[in-house]
């Protein structure tokens, strides 16, 4: 029997983890600040209205449908040649998105270390950027940090859903918020900082481009999980009379203010250090310890932050290992142990690149970015909205929306034909959605 989630809480809390970790701390505050703060954000929102909660639903949909993984769902809906395989390229964005993201996650894990001995308490944001830049460079500390990470992750994946991945959610994401919540608290009273909340929330139209808006698309689709496989999974072990619409929702604001909250964070920090706005993936790691070292117990602080910061990656990744254990638990029978050890090792091998990128393969680089930047950039762009598209497109023209709705409507008896709601979603998954990105896609690389 399938396993499932014990409680609606548990799985919301999952799927909530599964964005919540480096997607919105880490990588939120960087691609804001490199595109424009406040038209970014614009940018953001309205792409979460018209095409993150929407595409959130249907994978959720299609997971609870089929009951099974991210490759198999489209076979058990469809034999159609070309459709039945689109879920290889969700299983090979799992893939390439875990084996950067265990990365930098393995970074989290050893500066959690490096700040309970008071490396961390350096002088300057400077220094702790200089200090970044070589724990970075080094092969074996980054090596060292993916394996320790991956360990971790293989361990509560193979637990399974109910025993590792939702229980370990209830523990984690709370604590994360809180911490956040304080040091939020803490940022806004730097001087020089409120002048970086309001280029965070204040949009300027005229800094609005394709290339803002395909980064936008980019990052919905990394934080909201999507075109991965991740809430197609996790919806195949929903019951049947979940709410799939209610709980869109709600994931989709939670995802939306842990985002806002964690830029409201890093961006105000850079004005009151006086860092660049470009300063890259390291953003976290040079704001962070440097707001702490401007309170008591410093070092203190900032290790409960990265040790906090380390689960929450550990709720995303144990999402994206699931979605590649999931299929080889039930495309070659393998008991899960074995399926999450074979994953694990896959992700293993792809990563050492973007580990080393900074290091012994700093010499390759393409448009002046490393390994690491240069798949981030390609699946945030390129992979994942791909997919995305491709699952709209299968569901408004292939399975079709009246068949989508009939089963959504299983935990949700409102959402049907005539409501207002439904209606609007069956017009942006048919047309809207992919006309949108569509465009987006082709004029922002012909443009670039």
């Amino acid at each position: 029997m399938r396993d499932q989630w014990n409680s609606r809480i548990g799985f919301i809390l999952a799927s909530i983890g599964s964005a919540v970790g480096l997607g919105n701390i880490w990588r939120f505050p960087t691609v804001t600040a490199e595109n424009g703060g406040g038209a970014f954000l614009f940018v953001y929102l309205i792409v979460v209205l018209i095409i993150g909660v929407p595409v959130m639903i249907i994978e959720l949909t299609l997971g609870r449908k089929s009951q099974t993984n991210v490759v198999s769902t489209f076979d058990t809906l469809t034999n159609h040649p070309f459709w039945s395989k689109i879920g290889f390229i969700g299983l090979i964005s799992a893939l390439v998105v875990l084996s950067f993201y265990a990365v930098i996650a393995g970074w989290v894990i050893l500066y959690f270390f490096f700040a309970l001995v008071g490396r961390l308490s350096l002088t300057s944001a400077n220094d702790l950027l200089v200090f970044f830049d070589t724990m970075i460079a080094h092969p074996y500390l980054s090596t060292l940090g993916l394996i320790i990470f991956l360990t971790f992750t293989l361990l509560i994946v193979m637990t399974g859903v109910s025993k590792g991945i939702e229980r370990f959610s209830k523990f984690s994401m709370p604590s994360v918020i809180i911490l956040l919540i304080i040091l939020f608290a803490r940022t806004i009273t730097l001087e020089g900082s409120f002048e970086g909340l309001i280029w965070f929330l204040s949009p300027r139209l005229e800094d609005v481009t394709l290339s803002v808006a395909l980064n936008a698309i980019g990052q919905v689709f990394f934080s909201f999980s999507l075109g991965m496989g991740i809430l197609l999974t996790y919806g195949s072990y929903l019951a049947k009379d979940t709410n799939i619409p209610s709980n869109s929702l709600i994931i989709s604001i939670s995802d939306v203010l842990v985002a806002i909250l964690a830029g409201a964070i890093v961006i105000p920090a850079l004005f009151a250090f006086n860092l660049e706005l470009e300063t890259g993936p390291g953003l976290i790691f040079v704001t962070i310890p440097a707001v702490f070292n401007t309170l008591p117990l410093g070092s203190l602080w900032t290790s409960v932050f990265f040790l906090l910061l380390a689960f929450a990656a550990l709720t995303s990744s144990v999402s994206f290992l699931e979605v590649l254990t999931a299929y080889t638990v039930d495309k070659f029978k393998q008991p899960r142990k074995n399926a999450t050890i074979l994953a694990t090792f896959s992700v293993f091998i792809l990563g050492l690149p973007s580990a080393l990128a900074a290091g012994p393969l700093d010499f390759f680089t393409v448009r002046g970015m490393n390994f690491l930047d240069l798949v981030d950039t390609f699946s945030s762009t390129v992979l994942l909205p791909l997919s995305g598209l491709l699952i709209v497109l299968f569901t408004g023209w292939v399975w079709g929306n009246k068949t989508a709705i009939k089963e959504i409507q299983q935990g949700a008896p409102a959402f049907n034909e005539e409501n207002l709601i439904a209606s609007l979603w069956s017009i942006l998954v048919k047309y809207l959605i992919p006309l949108a990105i569509l465009y987006i896609f082709i004029t922002g690389f012909l443009a670039g």
